[in-house]
């Protein structure tokens, strides 16, 4: 699989790394304590479509939002994440 990342262009998949689910939402410091379970320890497993963060530490360190399959690999959009995205 290869990732085209929007600063570098095409490279092969062991310059990034996996970081996780780009859909979880941080609950807010006040939401109760299932609220802050369910987000450190409760993750879907998806089957097809799904964006997931992505970082490029082999080559310009930039966090990505990756949308791809999970089913088939195919990679549908590489995009550098927003600052409101932010890991």
């Amino acid at each position: 699989m290869r990732l085209t990342c929007p600063h570098c262009g095409s490279r092969g998949l062991e310059e990034f790394s996996y970081r996780g689910d780009a859909t979880v939402q941080r609950p807010a410091l006040e939401a109760p304590e299932e609220n802050w379970v369910a987000y450190v320890y409760l993750r879907d497993n998806p089957c097809g479509a799904h964006r997931e963060l992505w970082y490029h530490g082999a080559g310009c360190r930039a966090w990505l939002v990756v949308e791809r399959d999970t089913l088939t690999h195919v990679v549908h959009n590489v995009r550098a994440v927003c600052r409101e995205e932010t890991p």
